[in-house]
């Protein structure tokens, strides 16, 4: 049983790769045909856990709610893309984003809802550092603002260069990651190289220092989680 559920599982996650926007398309009715199976097999499954439990812990059971929950949302979704289908009418399959309910509730997934249990827990902790950055990096943003705005600079394209705060917020966010890099500082160290001083000054507080600070904060934060809910495992 538990192989099982965990096949169907993963079958009904794998379909988001199948299902238009798709990487590899199929026809609507093969991919409504196997997520219905799948449906079925969950719904089939949380009958069986109910004729087993007693039906007062069955439905204070959260997790038998949100199964419950995420099939009739599902099989609404599936009919209304259906019908809209038929009319030639464009819609998205938003129930898509319900999907890992069903590998986060089965009882089968205790290992996997324990450490969604510590990351939903560490959240609210990580909270203060998030804010930091995005105070820094909003306060940089106004800072490239003032420096490159009045300049009358173009990027390559021939495209105002940090005209608009909040397309720099952006460039700049993406920066954070270096995924545009040097590109996005090219226009500004063409005028002057001096400016190079403020993007070296950015990268390093906010790639290095901030993004090493939330991944330290996240990590206590886990382990501190994970190590006390494992406690509490061992003494039951």
């Amino acid at each position: 049983m538990r192989a099982a559920t965990y096949f169907f599982i993963f079958l009904n996650l794998s379909l988001a790769v199948f299902e238009e926007p798709a990487v590899y398309p199929l026809p609507f009715l093969v991919t409504s045909v196997v997520e219905v199976l799948c449906l079925l097999v969950f719904f089939g499954r949380l009958t069986h856990f109910a004729k087993v439990t007693h039906r007062n812990v069955f439905w204070k059971d959260t997790k038998n709610i949100c199964i419950m929950v995420a099939i009739l949302l599902s099989l609404t979704d599936l009919a209304i893309y259906g019908v809209l289908r038929i009319y030639n009418v464009r819609s998205i399959r938003w129930s898509r984003i319900v999907r890992p309910i069903f590998l986060i509730n089965f009882a089968e997934s205790r290992q996997i809802r324990r450490a969604f249990r510590s990351i939903r827990n560490t959240l609210p902790e990580i909270t203060y550092v998030f804010l930091l950055f995005m105070f820094s990096l909003l306060m940089f943003s106004l800072m490239a603002l003032k420096l490159f705005g009045e300049r009358n600079l173009h990027t390559a394209e021939g495209l105002p260069y940090f005209k608009n705060y909040l397309e720099i917020v952006f460039d700049l966010y993406v920066l954070v990651t270096t995924a545009n890099s040097p590109d996005v500082m090219m226009p500004a160290f063409d005028f002057s190289s001096w400016y190079a001083l403020f993007f070296i000054a950015f990268v390093i507080v906010n790639t290095y220092i901030f993004m090493s600070l939330f991944l330290a904060v996240v990590y206590n934060n886990y382990k501190k989680h994970l190590k006390v809910m494992v406690g509490g495992l061992n003494c039951d």
